[in-house]
């Protein structure tokens, strides 16, 4: 094996260690690398497996892809852009820094234009797998603080940061024209949050980056999450009221003087959350009572 290739098992191994468990059969499946694509919304694909869902966008001089799954899984995702055209790559746009959804820039060449914002281009920078020079090609070539336009008329791509949540730098991806929105992992479906703190990630901070998003992102209607599948904008604004209500109430448990798994049992969702999959609820409140404190 190639050092690049031992480089890219280390990378999905890390992720594997950083992405909680209702993802793991995903991130590392069976067998040979089997992607699968879906049509989200016209010149749009979902390619899932392999990590996080990769998002692939036809667009006149070539293919945008949103994250690029663990390593080795490349050929697997080009494999599946090649069903439904024959455009090269042009852009790759990164959501954040987990080896789960960098993990194959490498495989594409360094014409290809890598962009993500700058806290998360600082974060890919740290990681193993990058610090080969032969990889650096996988890095960032371009950087955005707030807000970036990628493309232009219907074929815009807006790119927006509001703050720290499940890393210091998850993007939101909005595809202007077609009302769709790749939220990256700080939407987690119907889950407790997954909170990097490694990277930045902050617990206190998740739910008003939520109500910032939906505040300033308008006319969408579809999301394509970090890992579950396709839903709607309503969705995703139930999610930012989950975690607000979360957090809400691990901060009275905090100031009630309430232990770390008295706050866990004292949370109560509302029903529409009774559903919802609070695995990582201990986890997320040990992080909020550290950020306070506690």
């Amino acid at each position: 094996m190639t050092r690049a290739g031992v480089l890219g098992v280390i990378t999905a191994v890390g992720a594997a260690a950083i992405i909680a468990a209702p993802f793991a059969a995903e991130q590392q499946p069976a067998g040979p690398n089997v992607a699968e694509i879906e049509k989200v919304k016209d010149n749009l694909y979902m390619i899932t497996g392999g990590g996080g869902n990769t998002a692939a966008f036809i667009t006149a001089n070539g293919v945008v892809l949103v994250d690029t799954k663990l390593a080795n899984w490349g050929q697997a995702i080009l494999d599946k852009v090649k069903t439904v055209t024959n455009k090269p790559v042009t852009h790759i746009i990164n959501t954040h820094t987990h080896g789960d959804h960098v993990g194959s820039n490498e495989f594409f060449p360094a014409s290809v234009e890598i962009i993500a914002q700058e806290n998360t281009a600082a974060n890919m920078k740290r990681m193993d797998a990058f610090k080969d020079p032969a990889m650096a090609h996988g890095l960032a070539d371009k950087t955005f603080g707030d807000k970036m336009t990628v493309l232009g008329g219907k074929e815009a791509i807006d790119l927006y940061y509001f703050g720290r949540a499940h890393t210091n730098g998850d993007a939101f991806i909005v595809f202007r024209d077609l009302r769709v929105m790749h939220s990256g992992d700080a939407f987690a479906g119907t889950n407790a949050p997954l909170i990097d703190t490694n990277n930045g990630g902050s617990g206190s901070d998740y739910p008003e980056t939520l109500k910032k998003a939906a505040a300033a992102i308008k006319n969408v209607d579809t999301i394509i999450p970090g890992h579950s599948p396709v839903t709607t904008w309503q969705a995703f604004l139930d999610y930012g009221e989950f975690i607000q209500s979360f957090v809400s109430s691990v901060k009275a448990s905090a100031t009630a003087g309430r232990t770390a798994d008295q706050a866990v049992s004292a949370f109560t969702p509302a029903a529409k959350f009774k559903d919802y999959n609070l695995q990582r609820a201990k986890a997320d409140v040990d992080i909020i009572y550290k950020e306070l404190g506690k």
